[in-house]
């Protein structure tokens, strides 16, 4: 049996992931117990209590999806520690249990793609700071755009919590601000997905009117109204690859891994060439 810890039941990000490591176990006639970020601490408490709670229902391995998790957490659960995979975060101490997606290059292509179109003025949605690939990608897309003469200083920029409600609330936050934009990077495509509804319910067309890019490119992406421009993060195939590493950890397995995930960008009909 395998234990998966994430932070949150629900969205469409965690569910398929969760439902590829489902998967990929039954067809190696194995199960999964899940735990996820809940009670009254902070969230590296939960994600602590939430490991042990794993760790004493007796997993044969983890899959751990935190970026509160500090090392010494880690180290703190034992034997175990060496039966278990990090998705979307880096332990300096454990490099070869880790999978994630090189962010950096997701930031840097948002920006390439909104500037292909010719747009210049922008704002941002972020997700919380205290996301550490958030702010990777968020800083990425911030140099490249200061890399072809973007003022990024003049950029609003909101953050939120990666939720369709914070997208809604930060959408009308920056049309209540004034700010002139033609361009709006969602960090994540649940966000993206809210920031559409509001500016649907304001009759902002878009891409006519503002532009809109998501990331992650979530099945959300593909049906939303009008379907959304994402920068594609292969999550199934990270956590596909991360679970064989699992699996050839706890059982002896000779699943062949893959460790470079190459990061691209859906094109959608949520952006268009920017207005003169």
């Amino acid at each position: 049996m395998i234990g998966v810890y994430i932070p949150l039941l629900k969205g469409t990000f965690y569910t398929p992931i969760l439902q590829t490591i489902d998967t990929e176990l039954r067809l190696s006639g194995l199960h999964m117990v899940v735990a996820f970020g809940c009670g009254d601490g902070d969230v590296r408490q939960q994600a602590i209590e939430g490991v042990n709670f794993l760790v004493e229902r007796g997993c044969d391995g983890l899959v751990v999806m935190s970026n509160a998790l500090t090392e010494d957490d880690i180290q703190s659960i034992g034997p175990k520690k060496d039966m278990l995979v990090a998705l979307n975060y880096f332990f300096e101490g454990y490099p070869d249990q880790c999978f994630h997606a090189d962010h950096t290059r997701g930031g840097i292509l948002a920006a390439q793609t909104l500037l292909q179109l010719r747009h210049r003025q922008f704002a941002v949605i972020a997700g919380p700071q205290s996301a550490p690939d958030n702010v990777v990608r968020i800083a990425a897309f911030m140099a490249e755009l200061g890399r072809n003469g973007i003022d990024t200083g003049a950029i609003a920029t909101i953050s939120s919590d990666f939720s369709p409600e914070g997208g809604w609330a930060s959408a009308s936050a920056l049309l209540a601000s004034g700010h002139k934009f033609t361009a709006l990077f969602c960090a994540n495509d649940e966000m993206a997905v809210g920031a559409l509804s509001f500016f649907q319910q304001m009759g902002v067309s878009v891409p006519q009117n503002i532009s809109v890019l998501g990331y992650d490119d979530t099945a959300s992406a593909e049906y939303s109204a009008p379907r959304l421009t994402s920068v594609h993060i292969p999550w199934r195939e990270i956590t596909l690859n991360a679970l064989r590493h699992l699996l050839n950890l706890c059982y002896g397995s000779n699943h062949s891994i893959v460790r470079e995930f190459p990061v691209s960008v859906t094109w959608r009909s949520s952006i268009a060439v920017a207005l003169a």
